[in-house]
């Protein structure tokens, strides 16, 4: 009787961990779609500049979270059925899930760790070679580039009006609000503190990649309890067939 109370009492909390790593599933994924299709994100992932495209590893851990999400939400079902039924067979599954689930996530996390200033330089470098294509002719005078120098003024003139900034440091703040480049202020102060866009930059992924490690580490503490309930619920099915 006090195994199969026990196991009563697993099988709940199991359950309720199910329950709220089904809810965690659709919190992530419903994170990721708005990363994904985020206004400031998804305006400066779509540029293009001549043949080259802004850089998509951002993406890549996005697509990673939705994809992650999903099957978090499947997997969460089928936990909270193999609880309620009390299968060893679905418990056992949902186990296996769930140490390749977490194997998946430790993986993102060191890929994550490792790709997480890459994001922000790759995304400099691309407003660096759009700055030079719009100002560079400009300023030695080569002839020629009008086409390419109009379609780098308009990557630059969506960085700006997107993350509100300017320029990489405060003389190609000068020389971009000289060629109406620049968002427009109407104070001589606000211009005067107009924040470059290597910043902005910063602040915009940095504050993504936290808010995504945040999740993955909430994520991976239920995971834990589940393995760990998951197998006793196993061990107490088992014993009470058994009796």
């Amino acid at each position: 009787m006090g195994v199969e109370g026990c196991t009563k009492c697993i099988k709940y909390l199991l359950f309720i961990f199910n329950f709220i790593f089904w809810l965690a599933g659709g919190v992530i994924l419903g994170v990721s779609l708005w990363l994904r299709h985020d206004p400031q994100t998804s305006e400066l992932m779509g540029l293009q500049l001549d043949d080259e495209q802004a850089p998509s590893t951002f993406y890549i851990g996005v697509y990673i979270l939705i994809t992650v999400g999903a099957v978090m939400m499947f997997v969460g079902f089928l936990g909270c059925y193999g609880a309620i039924q009390e299968s060893q067979c679905l418990l056992g599954t949902f186990f296996a899930c769930l140490v390749i689930l977490f194997a998946c996530e430790v993986a993102a996390g060191i890929w994550g760790f490792i790709n997480k200033d890459q994001v922000t330089e790759e995304m400099k470098v691309f407003y660096d070679s759009a700055f030079s294509s719009a100002t560079v002719p400009a300023l030695f005078g080569v002839a020629g580039k009008e086409e390419k120098k109009a379609k780098a003024e308009g990557v630059l003139k969506v960085f700006h009006e997107t993350l509100q900034c300017c320029g990489i440091n405060k003389m190609s703040q000068i020389l971009l609000q000289t060629n109406g480049l620049c968002p427009t202020k109407d104070s001589f102060l606000e211009k005067v503190t107009q924040i470059s866009c290597h910043s902005r930059i910063d602040e915009l992924f940095t504050t993504k990649l936290y808010l995504i490690g945040i999740a993955a580490l909430v994520v991976a503490f239920i995971m834990i309890f589940e393995m760990i309930f998951s197998m006793i619920l196993c061990c107490g099915i088992r014993n009470s067939s058994v009796y």
